[in-house]
């Protein structure tokens, strides 16, 4: 691959969350730091829309926790889970409606040697899990509210490579037992395999 590609634009993330998640299958996730440049392919995500979906931040209204969710498509919603983990979501649909992809798993391309250093040497299952992703690429609080399709952003999705309808595989949600049918069982988890995955 080469080095950079075309950046994703403000216009990929404002359509329906259910078109986007997919579609962001085979996306490359960029974040430019001090270090270097890091890059991985995303090949796993789950949607969450709105106030109706009950395993939604959105479901309890909106707060000072999740208000990016409300914000314009295109923006990154970082959140702190279990006292110890971020998460990165990507915001979707138009701006005052509460919907996010949760990037779950990527498959390391560019500077896989920071990402072995921040998350202690652990190359099995480098970055196969939403924690270990923003573990590696350092994210935190802080880069909450990024937004993803400014020209000047260090942290940005590019093009990728195209995953087709008959590879993703769709799947619940994961670690959401507490939630009531039928949002504990809907299939709004996308992935897909790639090489090194």
């Amino acid at each position: 691959m080469p080095e950079s590609e075309p950046r994703l634009h403000r216009s990929f993330f404002d359509r329906p969350t259910l078109k986007v998640a997919p579609d962001l299958l085979g996306k490359r996730l960029v974040k430019v730091d001090a270090r270097r440049r890091l890059s991985g392919i995303i090949n796993e995500v789950e949607a969450y829309i709105g106030p109706q979906d009950l395993a939604c931040h959105a479901r309890s209204g909106k707060t000072r926790r999740n208000s990016m969710m409300w914000k314009q498509a295109g923006f990154a919603y970082i959140y702190f889970t279990y006292g110890m983990h971020w998460l990165l979501n990507c915001v979707t649909e138009r701006d005052g409606f509460a919907a996010a992809v949760l990037v779950r798993s990527i498959v390391p391309i560019e500077g896989r040697e920071v990402m072995l250093e921040r998350r202690d040497g652990r190359s099995r299952n480098l970055t196969d899990g939403p924690a270990k992703i923003c573990q590696a690429f350092d994210l935190k609080g802080e880069d909450n509210g990024r937004d993803l399709c400014a020209p000047e952003s260090i942290l940005f999705l590019e093009s990728g490579i195209q995953i087709p309808d008959s590879e993703i595989e769709r799947t619940p949600r994961i670690g959401i037992d507490s939630i009531p049918e039928p949002w504990k069982s809907i299939p709004w988890r996308f992935t897909c395999e790639l090489p090194g995955s």
